[in-house]
C-alpha cells in the first residue's frame, strides 16, 4: 500500500511511540503503559489507513473532467464566478474514511493560487464554500478555465498544496492533500455536460465529473 509522504510525519511519531510504550510496559510492569501502548498502536493503525494514496488509472481525453476528490457530491449549483465565467458548482464532501489525496481535473497551466484564512465548519455545510480556511486554484487549459477550491472542514486543520503558479499540469496528477475530513468544490463552464448526479461517490482521478462539449 502507498501512503502520502505528509502522512509519514504523522505515521512515524506515533510507529515510535508505540514501541518505546511497549518496551516500556514490559520494563516497568506497569498496565497504565501497556493501555497507552494500545491507544497509540490503534491511532498508528488508523493513520496508515487514512493516508493511503491508491494507484489510480485516470481515463484519458481532452474533453474530460475528472473529479479532484474522493468523495459524495453534495451541491450541484450555478454561480457566476470571475475567473470560469458562467458556472457549475460542484462540491464534494470527503469523510474520514475518504483517501485525501487531491487530484487535477484537467490538464493545464496554474494560473493562480490564492490561500485564505476562515472558519472550520462542518465540510456539509454550503456556507463553508465562502466561509472556511481553503486554498483556490485556478488553471486554463487548451479549451477550458477551471477553478477549484480545497476547503478545511470541522476536524481538518492542515491544507497541503504541491503545486504553484505557473505550473504545467496533467488530469489525475496529484496536487495535495487535507487532512482529516474536508470539502473540494470544483468549478466548471456551465457548457460542460455532467457526468454526476447529487449524492454520488466520486473517485478522485478516476470518476468523470463531466465533458467538454
Amino acid at each position: 500500500m502507498i501512503i502520502a509522504r505528509d502522512g509519514l510525519k504523522i505515521i512515524l511519531p506515533a510507529f515510535l511511540l508505540a514501541f518505546v510504550l511497549l518496551l516500556s510496559s514490559f520494563y516497568f510492569e506497569l498496565p497504565f503503559l501497556m493501555l497507552a501502548f494500545w491507544v497509540v498502536f490503534v491511532f498508528f493503525l488508523f493513520s496508515t489507513w487514512f493516508f493511503r494514496d491508491p494507484v489510480r488509472d485516470t481515463p484519458m481525453g481532452e474533453n474530460l473532467i475528472i473529479s479532484p476528490a474522493d468523495g459524495t457530491v453534495v451541491e450541484i449549483c450555478p454561480v457566476e464566478d470571475e475567473f470560469v465565467g458562467k458556472a457549475q458548482r460542484i462540491s464534494i464532501f470527503m469523510s474520514i474514511l475518504s483517501v485525501h489525496v487531491n487530484r487535477i481535473p484537467i490538464s493545464g497551466i496554474i494560473e493562480s493560487i490564492q490561500y485564505s484564512k476562515g472558519r472550520f465548519l462542518p465540510a456539509m455545510k454550503p456556507e463553508t464554500t465562502f466561509e472556511n480556511e481553503q486554498n483556490t486554484i485556478c488553471l486554463k487549459s487548451d479549451r477550458i478555465r477551471v477553478k477549484f477550491s480545497q476547503i478545511a472542514g470541522l476536524i481538518a486543520r492542515r491544507i497541503i498544496c504541491r503545486i504553484e503558479k505557473s505550473d504545467s499540469v496533467e488530469t489525475g496528477q496529484r496536487f495535495g492533500l487535507i487532512m482529516f475530513g474536508s470539502r473540494v468544490d470544483l468549478i466548471i463552464p456551465e457548457s460542460v455536460v455532467l457526468n454526476i448526479k447529487l449524492k454520488e461517490k466520486v473517485t478522485a482521478g478516476k470518476t468523470v465529473i463531466g465533458e467538454i462539449t
